[in-house]
């Protein structure tokens, strides 16, 4: 075997290791008699702007995909094919969204339990019969549920469901950007960056900023 070899195969195990300790909570709910391992996550809390958005991944067998982690370690590049992967390999998967009006309404929170109920409704096959989630207990599922505090980064399935929540808001923010580029939010997703707060003294707020949310609401007193 040659050091190039050697440094592959290294690299290789040191990933599976990685893989296998990223599931001990699926296994662990497996070796108690559940299959359908569901886990839920939602990304979109802190921007100024857009949606919250959720993701519920539904597995029955391990995700053993390369790169798998937190979305927020995952190299952007790396997020669309891992997410395609999570979609093909899953037993079911959803998406959440809750608005901007109802971020307004409700707030931030409760919005994102409403959107990760909301993408639990629309899985297109029968509920986890154990969930997981990053740290919320979701009230109103009446399954067994598991919270654990930074499970993004220590769950599989919520890894899974982090990354596809974050593709698919991500190619929101773009849309967005498109119908109007002003603000930037192709570049920084809605996030408090300081071309976004620079945009946001220039121009004011728009529809698609968070009213409540005290930068916005001092960027709308300024502006006027």
């Amino acid at each position: 075997m040659t050091p190039q070899q050697r440094k592959e195969r290294s690299a290789y195990e040191r990933e599976r290791r990685r893989l296998h300790r990223l599931h001990r909570y699926e296994y662990a709910a497996r070796e108690r008699g559940f299959q359908l391992v569901g886990g839920i996550d939602e990304v979109g809390r802190g921007p100024l702007a857009g949606p919250v958005v959720a993701a519920c991944v539904v597995a029955r067998e391990p995700l053993m995909i390369h790169g798998l982690n937190d979305s927020k370690k995952v190299r952007p590049e790396m997020r669309d094919s891992i997410a395609h992967q999570v979609r093909e390999l899953a037993a079911g998967w959803a998406i959440g969204v809750a608005t901007v009006a109802e971020i307004d309404r409700l707030n931030i929170y409760w919005a994102s339990v409403l959107a990760m109920e909301r993408a639990i409704a629309a899985l297109p096959c029968e509920s986890p019969e154990y969930l997981f989630t990053d740290a919320v207990r979701i009230t109103s599922y009446t399954g067994p549920q598991e919270p654990l505090i930074k499970g993004d980064a220590l769950c599989a399935v919520i890894s899974a469901a982090s990354i596809v929540a974050k593709v698919y808001r991500d190619a929101l923010m773009q849309e967005l950007d498109r119908e109007d580029p002003r603000y930037g939010f192709a570049t920084h997703k809605g996030y408090a960056t300081p071309q976004h707060i620079e945009a946001l003294r220039v121009h004011g707020p728009c529809v698609h900023h968070r009213a409540g949310f005290t930068r916005v609401k001092d960027a709308q007193l300024d502006f006027f």
